[in-house]
């Protein structure tokens, strides 16, 4: 458990290529969160070529760092696969996303969770930059690469957000 209590997003990444084996581990992490029905509701678009970086660095405020992010992968809910009115696609990509995050720590990268879902501007910006069909709706964007500088681990951990048979 130790990935999990160090994990720190991060922003700021040295100019260094991730192998893609580091990429593919990831990836694996991503393909083994749990999904209702066993659907596995996903697709992921890796994207390492600079100027597309630069495309998804532009999708909101937050999303920055994807331009200086050696990989940024992004998670498509594809929708072939599990209903989008159902709304368990969003559990499973979410929990796709955490797997991913923690993987990356596990394997010495930072990495960040750019949210792209629910917000219909975000959706249809990346949708357009990559051509997506209609069955694929970006989710969330995850940039991995190797730290420019580290942060502290911080215990969220908070007592007080913990009841104990009742309220």
């Amino acid at each position: 458990m130790n990935a999990i209590f160090t994990r720190r997003t991060c922003r700021k990444f040295e100019d260094k290529p991730v192998p893609r084996g580091q990429i593919e581990t990831i990836l694996r992490a991503a393909m083994q969160a749990p999904s209702g029905k066993d659907a596995r509701p996903w697709q992921f678009l890796v994207v390492t070529d600079p100027e597309k970086r630069a495309a998804i660095s532009k999708t909101c405020d937050f999303s920055v760092s994807a331009a200086k992010a050696p990989v940024v992968i992004l998670l498509l809910a594809d929708f072939t696969r599990e209903e989008k009115s159902g709304l368990w696609w969003v559990e499973a990509l979410s929990a796709a996303a955490e797997n991913m995050l923690i993987q990356a720590e596990t394997d010495g990268l930072g990495a960040a969770w750019l949210g792209v879902w629910p917000v219909p501007e975000r959706i249809a910006y990346l949708r357009t930059q990559f051509d997506l069909p209609d069955h694929l709706e970006p989710f969330a964007a995850v940039t991995l690469g190797y730290r420019l500088r580290e942060k502290p681990a911080d215990d969220r951990y908070d007592p007080s957000l913990v009841h104990w048979e009742t309220i």
